[in-house]
């Protein structure tokens, strides 16, 4: 299975060209992770696969995962977003705030808290946003396209509107260190 270019939607604000030879949708496929992987280059995104053998997307503040988890007709399809940016505990009434905000304002990513303990530093308060689909039975390719780059773009803009939510400065993104 193949992604034509011009199937994905516009990404990066510059028009795309119209493909030769779109012949209309094609059935259903049940996408893999080497789908992905070409969608991410037809993106021009940069990947790695972690130790766990999951797809990751890495920005500056936070790491977008394409994950497969389950079988057969009860496999699902999840883009997760791990935000990197620590905050204080006491903030967390604040963030959930926020995040509720978002929560109710848009379809995905849908985001949630986490506590994060690590090492003998203070916990701190992590964000993680989340899309998923179920795909076992298969799905139109141009609807997993479609969906894939939405939740890509959601994500990045989700970390732009958190920061301008919170009034975060770019010196304010991550821990001074001691």
């Amino acid at each position: 299975m193949s992604i034509d270019p011009s199937s994905i939607p516009n990404f990066g604000g510059q028009p795309r060209q119209q493909g030769a030879g779109a012949e209309g949708p094609a059935g259903p496929v049940v996408p893999d992770q080497d789908l992905v992987k070409q969608l991410l280059d037809q993106m021009e995104l940069k990947y790695v696969v972690d130790d766990e053998g999951d797809l990751a997307a890495p920005w500056e503040d936070f790491r977008t995962y394409f994950m497969f988890r389950g079988e057969g007709d009860q496999q699902v399809f999840s883009v997760r977003t791990f935000y990197d940016r620590p905050h204080p505990v006491e903030d967390k009434s604040k963030i959930l705030d926020a995040i509720d905000d978002w929560n109710r304002r848009t379809l995905w990513p849908k985001v949630y808290s986490h506590i994060h303990e690590e090492g003998d530093g203070p916990p701190t308060v992590r964000i993680i946003g989340e899309a998923q689909m179920l795909i076992g039975t298969g799905v139109s390719l141009e609807h997993f396209v479609a969906s894939t780059v939405s939740w890509v773009r959601a994500s990045i803009e989700f970390d732009k509107w958190l920061v301008e939510q919170l009034g975060l400065e770019p010196g304010d993104e991550k821990p001074e260190d001691i």
